[in-house]
């Protein structure tokens, strides 16, 4: 099976020169392996669009994101749901006093990677700054995770907008650069159900839900999870095409 994926780190991390994927993804890739009896190969791309249409032309089987399940998405896609998030901003430490929480954030001008979850997080976030009397946020999208990092330490942004799972990764690899902040129930954050995506057509949502469910069941998940430090975003059980709203 070839999976498609970006460079979005804690989850696929590649070197600019190639080399070998290490990540969480990889992890679960090999889990899977397990489970199908198959060899799994990722291809890494940039953006989130391009990870669709290799989907839908067949290039890829399918795309572990993680990606926000919608409504839309599940015209499309079986969106294989085993884990969730909230949204977090990264920013220069040097920043800390301009933006001591995440109220701050308003008014400022956010990177983020185009069409994930957390272009619609910032949507949410602007809702609460206009409640609030305060000026919107900017949402500059690009092409992938590496980008955004690069337009903060460049300062062509104000701070980026990622799952807090990549917040805590960015700031634990470089302490002395980078500090975040979360996005509150309040502002809008809720808490989004994050999956696995591929082409409806292929057949292969119930063939990788039930192999997601037998980590579950048998603790591969757990160990996984708790491996990279996720075990705020565990699930109980995966999910198939949950009932959601965009």
């Amino acid at each position: 099976m070839i999976f498609g994926g970006d460079n979005h780190p804690p989850y696929r991390s590649q070197a600019s020169d190639g080399g070998p994927i290490t990540g969480i993804d990889p992890d679960f890739q090999r889990a899977l392996e397990g489970q199908l009896g198959v060899k799994i190969k990722t291809e890494i791309t940039s953006g989130l669009p391009a990870l669709l249409t290799g989907m839908q032309s067949g290039r890829y089987h399918a795309f572990n994101g993680p990606v926000k399940a919608t409504a839309a998405r599940e015209a499309d896609f079986d969106n294989v749901v085993w884990m969730t998030t909230r949204s977090s901003y990264v920013f220069l430490k040097e920043n800390a006093n301009k933006i001591p929480d995440s109220a701050a954030l308003c008014g400022l001008k956010i990177a983020g990677v185009a069409g994930s979850v957390t272009e619609v997080q910032v949507k949410r976030l602007n809702t609460w700054c206009d409640a609030e009397g305060k000026k919107a946020a900017s949402f500059v999208g690009l092409a992938d995770t590496n980008s955004t990092v690069l337009a903060v330490q460049a300062g062509r942004v104000d701070a980026m907008a990622t799952t807090k799972t990549a917040a805590i990764d960015v700031v634990k690899k470089t302490p002395d650069t980078f500090k975040y902040v979360s996005q509150t129930d309040e502002q809008g954050a809720g808490v989004d159900l994050m999956a696995l995506l591929t082409p409806k057509d292929s057949g292969l949502g119930t063939v990788l839900f039930d192999a997601f469910q037998n980590l579950f069941d048998n603790g591969e998940y757990a160990k996984i999870m708790k491996k990279w430090g996720l075990e705020s975003v565990m699930l109980d059980k995966p999910q198939l095409n949950p009932t959601v709203t965009d």
